[in-house]
């Protein structure tokens, strides 16, 4: 079967909210007017992935004199990280416990830094509230939680289960729409655009890297142990590329077309009832109001006071079942697909007791509707390493719709394998070890063995399709 390559991202995009307050300095930013013609390593992308690669790069010695080069197709963070739902919310019974352990950790890592350099990008600790929507969902969810009670009881103390009525209330889950609840320790809502553009502005300033914003590579091409990546602008070479394009990554590695597919997802800032109160948790919600088991949406509520622009926006994505236009394998986020914005201004009056003036609301005033390019991974797991017999070719990304609690630490992982090969160390035996230090699932490392084994698996259109992602 032939798989279609995504294209490179649109020159126009829809507007989303997150970039309502830019960051003026990285606006069309170049640190050089020119395009270097080399660099020691280029990164491909300035979401979360490519940004905090930098950042690691930045921060470690055996990069010490290294030129690093950020390329960015449209201006920085303007893609994915720039147009998400604003959660951090691991995901601790879905996966395989080393996955679970992983994305806490990334969360922590993430909150660290925001902590340690004061980011004002207004993240907030909560509770992460699943809500489920049939009793078929609910039981599936019981076994997956009995199973991690019995393979890792240190991640399943994290999470329990919520059917009582007035339970369910406290965590303003409307009981009536919904057969139950689980709810998770360790969660956040933050402005992701704001951290991201905080590290880039730092790492700019700080004269660790050159960023080239407006600027699409359109081809990568190899020879003689180099890269040389395309653009209008010219060409650069490097010896070494990291690819953090993820949805976008088949538009430069065609080879991964059916590994890493893109999906557009719809995105709204919603306005909240007069007079209504902050929600306590991070949400998502399965199978409500006859949406598809596999399609979750989520949700977080920007603050009400001490920030920018304290409006209280209700942060809230999805609708997959509700759209009007295909969106896997679709790479165009130009587009707002009405059936799933009009869906997600009326869905939160039903699923959710909001307080505050609802009477007679039958949706809520959306301040920004938007699209966004998310990469589904054919296994559903990010791809994380060396692309096969690509010498210096390196790949983050296919985080099926889960890249906050992913991308900050699989650019590290990254990174410490790129450091390691250009250093002449055993790659191999590191990754293994970072595997025993829980540096990187296993599950999440590139190899030939995988891709073949995945391709033995559904596509990704066909498992969302039938339910299977």
């Amino acid at each position: 079967m032939r798989h279609e390559r995504s294209s490179l991202p649109t020159p126009v995009s829809t507007n989303s909210f997150w970039h309502s307050e830019p960051n003026k300095f990285l606006l069309g930013h170049r640190t050089t007017e020119e395009l270097p013609a080399e660099a020691d390593i280029v990164i491909v992308g300035s979401g979360i992935t490519g940004t905090f690669a930098a950042r690691f790069l930045a921060e470690d010695e055996r990069a010490k004199g290294k030129s690093i080069v950020i390329l960015e197709a449209r201006e920085a963070c303007w893609g994915a990280t720039g147009r998400n739902g604003g959660h951090c919310q691991p995901l601790l019974f879905d996966r395989s416990a080393d996955v679970a352990a992983f994305e806490l950790k990334n969360l922590h890592s993430v909150k660290s830094y925001i902590t340690t350099q004061d980011v004002p990008c207004e993240w907030r600790s909560v509770s992460g509230c699943r809500i489920l929507g049939t009793e078929q969902i609910m039981a599936k969810v019981q076994e997956k939680i009995d199973y991690l009670h019995k393979t890792a009881p240190e991640i399943a103390r994290h999470v329990t289960i919520v059917t009582d009525k007035d339970e369910l209330k406290k965590h303003r889950v409307n009981p009536e729409t919904c057969v139950g609840a689980t709810i998770s320790e360790g969660a956040a809502s933050l402005w992701p655009y704001k951290l991201v553009t905080f590290v880039l502005e730092k790492l700019v300033k700080e004269g660790k890297i050159n960023l080239q914003t407006l600027t699409p590579v359109t081809q990568i091409t190899s020879a003689d142990s180099k890269h040389t990546l395309h653009t209008a602008r010219g060409p650069i070479t490097a010896k070494t590329v990291i690819l953090a394009t993820n949805g976008y990554t088949s538009a430069l590695l065609p080879q991964f077309a059916d590994l890493i597919v893109p999906v557009r997802g719809e995105m709204s800032a919603l306005l909240p009832p007069k007079d209504s109160t902050i929600i306590p948790n991070s949400y998502g919600m399965v199978g409500c109001l006859g949406q598809p088991a596999n399609n979750d949406d989520y949700l977080v509520q920007r603050p009400f006071k001490d920030v920018p622009n304290p409006t209280g926006h209700l942060m809230f994505g999805g609708g997959g079942g509700s759209g009007l236009h295909p969106n896997v394998g679709v790479s165009d986020d130009s587009v707002v697909d009405e059936g799933m914005a009009g869906y997600l201004r009326a869905a939160l009056l039903q699923v959710l007791n909001l307080d505050g003036q609802t009477e007679e609301l039958k949706e809520l005033k959306a301040a920004a509707q938007w699209t966004g390019i998310m990469g589904y991974s054919r296994d559903n797991h990010p791809w994380v390493g060396k692309v096969p017999d690509q010498e210096g070719l390196w790949l983050a990304g296919g985080y099926t719709g889960h890249g906050m609690p992913n991308g900050t630490l699989c650019g590290k992982a990254v990174v410490d394998l790129v450091l390691a090969d250009e250093a002449g160390d055993d790659v191999l035996a590191l990754q293994e070890k970072m595997v025993k230090d829980g540096d990187i699932p296993q599950s999440y490392i590139i190899t030939k063995e995988r891709i073949a084994k995945a391709r033995l698996s559904p596509t990704v259109a066909v498992q969302d399709r039938e339910g299977l992602i």
